[in-house]
């Protein structure tokens, strides 16, 4: 690369990293005013003010659904802007994750149930505590659950569980040995999977990959909705902690978005 054209690609880098910076600040600012609005329509809702009509609940449950959405981009782009500059900071202490799961779980239900999804909480043998960063985890599986069910359509089913797991971290394709070994229950598990299934229309293997890119949306008008950072944004969170993340889908088939999570943090 010529002197100049180095120039370019730096100034380049510089000018993404302010706008990046610009765009997460904004959505900082937006936090406040979306809680006071939502906190008024909470109160409202419990009818503490006086009774409401039929037709003003519904009004204010749909105007805490956009909230919701729009509280999940403004995360999103907090995430991103740190994520993308090198700010990102984790808060790693020992957690539940089955109490992570469940609290998130619970905030999600009554989406699926508005579009009549059926959703599952796979109960599993006790997962030890370990350290990971508590509400940034939340975020992963939230962007997960959001990507579920926009394209699980009404009468589909999501499922989310989690598992202790043996990473091995070796650049070979797996085999017979390898899957024993992770059924094996005296050889020592070093990760936690977290999976979200879903029966949506699947993914063509030739997206596996480009799906976790940012600002990826697909071809089509229905996935084209959105960001496209929902997934990028899981990634870097997932690598943050040292984990990976992958997809398992054919066309038609449904999904399984799968993450890894060290139980050990590198010293």
């Amino acid at each position: 690369m010529s002197e100049d054209l180095a120039k370019l690609y730096q100034a380049l880098q510089v000018d993404y990293a302010r706008r990046t910076v610009a765009l997460a600040s904004a959505a900082h600012e937006l936090k406040t005013p979306i809680a006071i609005m939502s906190g008024y329509a909470d109160l409202l809702l419990s009818e503490k003010l006086g009774p409401l009509t039929a037709k003003q609940r519904d009004v204010l449950q749909e105007m805490q659904a956009n909230r919701h959405r729009l509280q999940h981009f403004i995360d999103d782009f907090l995430n991103y802007g740190a994520i993308s500059t090198g700010n990102l900071k984790l808060r790693i202490k020992t957690n539940d994750l089955d109490e992570c799961l469940r609290d998130i779980s619970e905030v999600w239900l009554p989406r699926f149930q508005q579009k009549m999804v059926a959703f599952y909480r796979l109960e599993q043998p006790s997962i030890p505590q370990f350290p990971f960063d508590y509400y940034k985890v939340q975020h992963i599986i939230s962007n997960l659950l959001h990507n579920a069910l926009k394209f699980t359509p009404a009468k589909g089913s999501i499922w989310i569980s989690a598992q202790l797991y043996l990473w091995e971290r070796r650049a070979e394709s797996k085999n017979d040995v390898t899957e024993n070994r992770r059924k094996d229950a005296s050889i020592a598990h070093n990760t936690v999977r977290v999976t979200i299934a879903d029966t949506g229309p699947g993914i063509r293997p030739e997206f596996h990959q480009e799906i976790f890119e940012d600002f990826y949306r697909g071809t089509d008008t229905a996935e084209s909705v959105g960001t496209g950072l929902g997934l990028a944004i899981a990634r870097g969170l997932v690598q943050a902690h040292g984990g990976k993340i992958w997809v398992e889908s054919e066309l038609g088939s449904g999904s399984r978005f799968s993450f890894l999570l060290p139980l050990r943090q590198p010293e």
